[in-house]
Order: C-alpha cells, then structure tokens, then sequence
C-alpha cells in the first residue's frame, strides 16, 4: 500500500476525476458514477469517524466504540470491519470490491439514516479490480489536516466529478445535475438565511448545498435552515442524500424516491425559500389523472407540458411570504398552448411574479434548450411591478461548448434585484427594466425580458458625427479605386489567354 502523502490540494478534484476515468473500463458513465461517490463518500465518513476515535481514545473513559458517542454529534458510527483501514489493507487483492460492499452494508446497518442510500456493487467482475485499488490509494494517499476539513475537500471533489459525469452523460445528466453557476445565481437572490428550503426535484441536491454555503459564506448558521425536497429518480435520490450527509446538511427528503406530482413526500410544507430546475418541458406527466388537484389554483395545466404543473406546485407549498426562485425553458415565458397563457396571465394578475432573468445559452452540458430564471413572491416590496433582466451576453465560454456565469455576472444580477427591491432601480436599456402589470397586460402577459429592456444603445466612441462621415467616406472611396484597380486586373490576365470580358 502507498504511504507518500499526496499534497495536491487544488488540483485534488481533477486527480479523483482522472482516476474515475481509468476505472471507468467498460462501464457506462450512469454505472461507475456510483462506484466513485461512492468512494468518495465511505473515505469522508470513514475520516470524520477516525478523528472522533482518537479523541475519545486520547480521554482514555473506553468509549471510543461506543456509538452514542459518534451519533450524538452526527457522525456516522464505523463498524470495525468498515473502516478505512481495512478497505486499504485489501487494496491491491481480488477481494477488494467485497471488502467495500462489506463495509457499505455494515455502515447501512449502524445508522439508519443511510438504510438503502449507499452503493454495494464494487465486487462485480466487470470492475476492474486493479483500478479500483489504484483509486483506493488516492484516497488513503489525502492527508486531511494538511488539507483543512477533510468535510471541504470530499465535499469540492463530490460536486467537482458530479459536473464531470453530468458532462460525460450529456442529456441523460439533467435530472441530476444543475450547473453551480445557475444555482448560485437563484442563491445569491433569494439569500435563504433562516427557514424552510424546499426542491421538489432536487436532483443531488446542489440547491441546499449551494444555499449552505452561501449561509457560511455569509456567517450564517446551517441550523437556522430546514431541508426538504424530493426526487423521482431512485439512484437521483441516494446521491442527493450522500450529498448532503458529506455537507453534514440534516435534509428531509421524503421516505423514498416519489413522484412529485403523484406521490407528494410533503403535503403539508409551506417553504420559505423553494429554489428548483424541474425537467424541462416534461411531456405525458399524467395530467389526465390530476385534473381536480387542489394545487391546480390558476388553470389547469396540458398534459403535453408540466411547466406550469411544476410552477403551481411551488405556489401551493409557498409560506405567505415565501419566495421561488426557479429555472424554466424560454417556452414558459410566451406559450399560449393548451391554456399556458392563461394560466401565466393569472398568476401575473395575483402579482406573484417578481423577477425574470432571461439567461444566456449554453450553460447546461445536457441541452441547447435557453432558460430563464423566474422568481415569485408571496409579499412583494415592489408590488405591482415586475423586473426583467436580460442577462444573455453574460458568461464566458469555459470549452467548445460550455458557458459559466462569472462570479462578477452573478453578483451584477443579484444587485440589480437589490435595487429593484429597494425601489432604486434605474432601467438600463438592454439590460433591465421594471413594467408595472398594466405593461405587461398590453404585452398579452407574455414574459419575454426582450420586449420590456430592448436594445442596448451602441456606446459613443467621442468622434464628432460631421468628422466620421468624411474619413468614412474617405475610406470608402479609396475602397472604390482598389476594386478598380483589380478589376483592371482580372481583365489583362484572362486577355493574355484569350479571354475577353
């Protein structure tokens, strides 16, 4: 076994990600996604638990296996037999992957919290066994306390190879992954400091990690927060929960994998704060078999696009001064199929419409599809009034095909709310404006930023407007004479052989 410290701090996510890719073999991006946050996971709880271990060994009492001790401070308790050290003794052997399955069940078995979340698939023949012990290394090579938390490191490298497999898994990777640069945005304007946050499709729950983290940036406190969501997709909803648990983020979210609209893990939540990206115009979501639903307050929505199944979910489970914050395709902003217009016109006439920020493309590894971000409001500072931000030249192109916000763009977007919200909003022309509802009525309530900031006005370079029309005109004349002069050209060359035009 390898005993030299691996000392990369910053480039440590990039390694485990090059690792997952050497193990990878033949196994789809979807299959070996587990085995590596898997990974990821076991070596974070194994690392929280040695810690607690030896201070309690260090006090001498003999209560470093007793387990009160660890779920007191909400560690997971590690049975000897699952421990890091055991999974690294049996590294370079066949019985690797069984000694990992092994120690998955036996933390299952000690903590409830965790029954039927951890992956226990690492002994199949067609992992390689040799990689997955190389893979182990790199793990038992971190030294946490040359790194800090050993909660922030794992946590980083958790987010860092769920961008990775979300970008490797293209389209099939959206019901998982939320591209930080978006969910940050949503964060920094909503701001959930204290409360109940709620996404009914969470995905792996980079929606709470993100308000966590803005929370701690802020010198907040975790607890003042409350978590809940929920997710359809079973193998979604165990990395939402490992997610949360490397975050040491306590989150509710519901017994099992459900069905949002059918199966609701919470019908009695009234949130706060709802920040969701629900899938893009999801189709056949069984609107036939919900036609009476009590959520439906505002229309009832086409069985051929959820869009505005998901928005009114949102607003049923809004407290009466909760805030949404979510991401819709473009589509929902001017759709007046199968009575979407409707539907929007009403709940724009109830005034819960706030903010529409139309984002720029590119931003997902999973569709070309443009989005924009909504934002509603129960108790509006600015009632009657709705801000549009058009924020579609924002960004920079990061690869080929992929665009991020920039710290600078998102922290530009959440200002602009500020302002509105404070009533010191002056409207940029192609970029924000404020409409009252009467604007937004003769614009038939479609939401569309274009039509309410229009067109940015071209930036006055100084030159006086008399001196640029002669120096143009100047150029364009020298222009003239050019092609003259080549023209003359063309025509001596094809005489010369010829050729007579």
């Amino acid at each position: 076994m390898a005993k030299k410290s691996n000392t990369a701090d910053i480039g440590f996510e990039k390694e485990i990600w090059k690792a997952a890719d050497l193990l990878r073999g033949n196994l789809d991006a979807s299959e070996y996604k587990s085995v590596v946050l898997g990974l990821i996971f076991l070596k974070y709880i194994s690392d929280r638990f040695e810690v607690k271990y030896h201070e309690l060994l260090e006090e001498g009492d003999g209560f470093e296996e007793d387990k009160d001790e660890y779920t007191s401070e909400n560690i997971f308790f590690v049975p000897q037999e699952a421990r890091w050290s055991v999974v690294a003794e049996a590294a370079h052997t066949p019985e690797v992957g069984a000694v990992i399955d092994n120690a998955m069940r036996l933390i299952e078995k000690e903590n409830t919290r965790l029954k039927g979340i951890l992956p226990k698939n690492f002994a199949r023949p067609e992992l390689d066994k040799r990689r997955l012990g190389d893979v182990v290394d790199l793990f038992t090579n971190i030294q946490m306390k040359e790194h800090g938390d050993s909660k922030d490191i794992l946590g980083r490298t958790y987010e860092y190879c769920l961008s990775k497999f979300a970008e490797a898994e293209g389209k099939l990777a959206g019901e998982f992954y939320t591209p930080a640069c978006i969910v940050r945005t949503l964060v920094e304007v909503l701001q959930p400091y204290s409360g109940r946050v709620y996404d009914p499709c969470c995905g792996s729950g980079g929606m709470f990690v993100q308000s966590a983290k803005f929370i701690e940036g802020h010198q907040g406190n975790i607890n003042n927060i409350s978590v809940f969501g929920q997710d359809s997709n079973p193998t979604t909803w165990k990395m939402a929960q490992m997610n949360l648990a490397i975050r040491g983020i306590e989150a509710d979210l519901g017994k099992f994998a459900a069905d949002t609209f059918f199966d609701d893990q919470h019908p009695t939540l009234k949130a706060d704060y709802i920040l969701a990206n629900p899938p893009f115009n999801l189709s056949d979501w069984g609107a036939d078999k919900l036609q009476d639903d009590v959520r439906w307050k505002y229309g009832i929505p086409p069985s051929g696009n959820a869009n505005f199944a998901w928005i009114q979910h949102m607003i049923h489970h809004l407290s009466p001064h909760g805030r949404i914050g979510m991401v819709l395709a473009n589509g929902a902003l001017s759709s007046q199929s199968g009575g979407e217009g409707t539907i929007r016109e009403n709940i724009i006439k109830a005034d819960l419409v706030e903010c529409i920020v139309a984002m720029p493309s590119q931003l997902f590894y999973t569709t070309g599809i443009p989005v924009s971000l909504w934002f509603l409001n129960r108790s509006k500072k600015q009632a009657g009034k709705i801000l549009f931000i058009d924020a579609r030249q924002m960004g920079t192109m990061v690869t080929r095909k992929l665009r991020e916000l920039t710290e600078e763009d998102i922290l530009r977007i959440a200002k602009t709310y500020n302002e509105f919200q404070a009533g010191t909003l002056e409207n940029e022309k192609g970029y924000c404006a404020v409409a009252t509802l009467d604007e937004v009525a003769k614009q038939d309530y479609i939401l569309t930023p274009g039509r309410y900031v229009g067109i940015a006005e071209a930036e006055d370079d100084g030159e006086p407007f008399q001196e640029k029309m002669e120096r143009l005109t100047s150029e364009l004349s020298e222009m003239f004479e050019k092609s003259h002069q080549l023209e003359e050209e063309i025509r001596k060359q094809l005489g010369s052989i010829g050729f007579k035009i």
